[in-house]
């Protein structure tokens, strides 16, 4: 049985789907393609792909409405997406992550990059301990189930907050910047700039909101951030 990872591409210019394609093909990963988001929505649901390539600009349901629609189901909500899009500047980009996306490619892009950056996503979607389960101040990760709850009530997240969480869980106390968390949970040769590491701080908190457990993750000002216990009282 192959274990090939499945990409669904889903873009509404039948050029860049074929290109994509034969690109992802070539490295070895099965392909679906969809020319809208309804068609994407059907695919997603009945083949459950390991990873959307998703373009911003599309006719009728945006590339982002898409997005918001996957991640606010619990069903669809783990699937990483990476987002395609011509828009460069910074705030369109922090949109894209606002929305739930894990990367994004500006267009032109070259196949080379882009892989890369789609492995680089597809394993922040394997975990980093082995195995054995994490508790911390009613908060519960299970690495073997891809699991997170506090106080036995189920947590959704997408796969780069687990493994934000996972680092911060496995690395208590410790303050680490924004580019070292770049390095140990994004990886080493990854484009992604630092701003980025906020954006899934703010997504991570949220996440964690149950109980206040959002505040264990604290921002250690002028340095980075930080996985504690201790509740720090505001200046």
């Amino acid at each position: 049985m192959s274990l090939a990872k499945t990409i669904l591409i889903v873009d509404d210019e039948a050029p860049i789907r074929e290109m994509l394609q034969v690109a992802l093909e070539m490295a070895g990963y099965k392909v679906l393609q969809a020319v809208n988001a309804q068609v994407a929505h059907s695919l997603i649901v009945d083949r459950r792909p390991d990873l959307i390539l998703l373009d911003w600009m599309m006719p009728g349901t945006s590339g982002m409405e898409l997005a918001r629609r996957l991640k606010r189901d619990e069903v669809t909500a783990d699937i990483p997406i990476i987002m395609l899009t011509a828009k460069g500047e910074e705030d369109n980009k922090i949109q894209g992550l606002e929305v739930g996306a894990d990367d994004y490619v500006t267009k032109p892009f070259s196949p080379r990059e882009l892989i890369a950056r789609l492995k680089a996503v597809l394993r922040r979607t394997e975990s980093f301990a082995g195995g054995e389960a994490i508790l911390a101040g009613g908060l519960h990760l299970d690495p073997d189930s891809h699991r997170v709850t506090i106080n036995q009530k189920p947590v959704q997240m997408g796969p780069t907050e687990y493994r934000l969480l996972e680092f911060f869980l496995t690395h208590q106390e410790r303050v680490y910047t924004r580019g070292q968390l770049l390095d140990h949970v994004w990886g080493g040769n990854v484009y992604v700039e630092e701003r980025t590491v906020d954006v899934h701080i703010r997504r991570l908190r949220k996440a964690l909101e149950e109980d206040g457990h959002d505040e264990f993750i604290q921002t250690v000002r002028g340095a980075g951030y930080r996985f504690s216990l201790k509740l720090v009282k505001p200046d």
